[in-house]
């Protein structure tokens, strides 16, 4: 959308007259994407209508009341959009399937605009994106308002083993809705927490191992980690191009589908995402309630999560897998501990090259230019950068070799062989199986700056470092306290495991919105 300034802000103050009876008795909570669009398609409600009214749950929600610090910067041009696109509605019709829907974006996917992209590190405050990200210009073109962006682990939590999920520099502490002394896990934790408040109708997180699912089960959200090439990297923040990828966080699954019809597309910055474009299915087709029927599952029994508590829950959610039409079988995934390892070296090799590739074309302003100045920076600025933990992983990083080190060439072999060939797909072609299923993590743990975080277990690592999709949905609650089931497939399954999240999410019908407690006895 190419539009000046005083274009804006005249549509803005139009469309603000006609404000006040569309939103009387209207309540955005927990309204659907779907709902959303149906809405605006009737005229009961504008785009500026639900634009002010998320802005106005984030006032009262993100930065008052329980302070549940989630969106680390609003676009000041986002009352104007969403102003232009009613204006457009009513001249041309809709844009794209987003049309006028508020989207919040974590903190380190690229925008050409008046926000900044800082991987909630103090060190890229100033730098201005040449252009969007790819994602971001999907999401423009589909209708989308930017509505702001959201905090995060600081630099996708590859800063330090030590960390505390949710911290950054420049956003401070993310806490989880459920319960505020909680964390929110993952790096994607201000998407998380920031969706499963109702501040937005729909975010985008990212994922190199965990980030995007992890966050999700823990605040009761559906997180969806495509398939590697189905979502273009282009312009954002990275860690590791061998693992990365943005996808929908959301609180429903048709949410998520209709998102990642969204994201999902061909780059030519992105080579993979051309050969990916091929896989690309109809993911709001896929949705079947009675998706589950014929299904054969595997219910992994060695997935990494320790809570008995947690398994019951669990048990209870593949007793209805099972009672909606679907075989399980109870199977061990093999050799999921022969590339913990070999992960790290790939993450850490990476990291040093593509870091500073991002680097070269978009902190152009930034006081860094690359991993090494990073590092620098962050320790003359130690008191506010580093108050609570380290920056050891980025020193190790940058000891690293090339890309063409045999070293990082031998470790990549190692993971995709373990992860993919005979780990996910050797257990899924002995058993003929569609897909597998498992607990996605514990509940959410205390947060602890000081010792940082202690993780409750997950099933991220199979599917991340295999470059394939996984999707958890709500399942059931400890203690209040959201628990996730993971659906995890081959290559480019992502519809089918749309499919069969969408059918257990109708039957289970599991996700409760936050209450905001201070703990997890408050109130129980």
């Amino acid at each position: 959308m190419s539009l000046d300034r005083r274009s804006f802000l005249t549509s803005a103050a139009v469309a603000l007259s006609a404000l006040p009876a569309q939103a009387k008795g209207f309540d955005i909570a927990e309204r659907s994407a779907t709902e959303l669009q149906a809405l605006l398609a009737s005229g009961k409600q504008s785009s500026l209508s639900l634009t002010r009214q998320y802005l106005e749950r984030i006032r009262r929600i993100d930065q008052a009341g329980p302070k549940i610090n989630s969106v680390i910067e609003i676009n000041p041009d986002a009352l104007a959009i969403a102003a232009e696109l009613d204006r457009e509605r009513k001249l041309k019709g809709p844009r794209g399937p987003l049309h006028g829907l508020p989207v919040l974006i974590k903190d380190n996917i690229a925008t050409q605009d008046k926000m900044q992209t800082t991987a909630g590190s103090l060190a890229l405050l100033g730098a201005r994106a040449p252009r969007d990200a790819h994602i971001v210009q999907r999401l423009r073109a589909a209708g989308a308002v930017i509505l702001g962006k959201t905090n995060l682990s600081e630099w996708a939590n590859i800063r330090s083993s030590r960390s505390t999920s949710g911290w950054s520099a420049r956003g401070g502490q993310t806490r989880n809705p459920y319960a505020l002394d909680r964390n929110t896990s993952g790096s994607s934790a201000g998407t998380g927490a920031a969706i499963a408040a109702s501040l937005a109708a729909l975010g985008v997180g990212t994922e190199t191992d965990g980030s995007i699912v992890s966050p999700a089960s823990r605040c009761g959200l559906v997180g969806f980690k495509p398939t590697l090439g189905l979502v273009s990297r282009d312009g954002i923040v990275p860690i590791a191009h061998s693992q990365d990828t943005a996808g929908p966080m959301t609180r429903n699954v048709a949410d998520a589908a209709l998102l990642l019809s969204v994201l999902a597309g061909p780059d030519t910055r992105d080579a993979i995402t051309v050969d990916g474009a091929r896989q690309i299915g109809d993911y709001l087709r896929a949705l079947d309630p009675q998706g589950l029927r014929g299904a054969r599952l595997g219910y992994v029994k060695n997935a990494r999560v320790s809570n008995r508590r947690v398994w019951e829950q669990i048990d209870a959610a593949v007793a209805i897998l099972k009672a909606q039409g679907a075989t399980v079988v109870e199977v061990d995934l093999p050799n999921a501990d022969k590339y913990g390892a070999s992960e790290l070296e790939v993450l850490l090799t990476e990291l040093k090259a593509d870091l500073n590739a991002y680097l070269a074309e978009f902190g152009q302003g930034a006081p860094v230019r690359n991993l090494a100045e990073l590092i620098a920076f962050n320790e003359a600025h130690k008191d506010k950068e580093m108050p609570y933990f380290d920056q050891e992983l980025l020193i190790r990083a940058q000891e690293k070799g090339g890309l063409d080190s045999q070293v990082y060439r031998d470790a990549l072999a190692n993971n995709r062989r373990y992860a993919g060939a005979e780990g996910i797909d050797k257990v899924l072609d002995e058993n003929k199986l569609d897909a597998l299923v498992a607990p996605s993590g514990g509940p959410a743990w205390l947060i602890d700056p000081i010792n940082g975080d202690q993780s409750t277990g997950g099933f991220s690592g199979p599917a991340a470092v295999a470059g394939y999709p996984h999707i958890t949905v709500p399942a059931a609650y400890l203690g209040g306290l959201p628990i996730g089931l993971s659906f995890v497939g081959r290559a480019f399954a992502d519809a089918q495991l749309l499919r069969y999240a969408y059918a257990f999410e109708q039957a289970s019908r599991a996700r409760r919105a936050p209450a905001y407690r201070k703990s997890v006895g408050d109130g129980l």
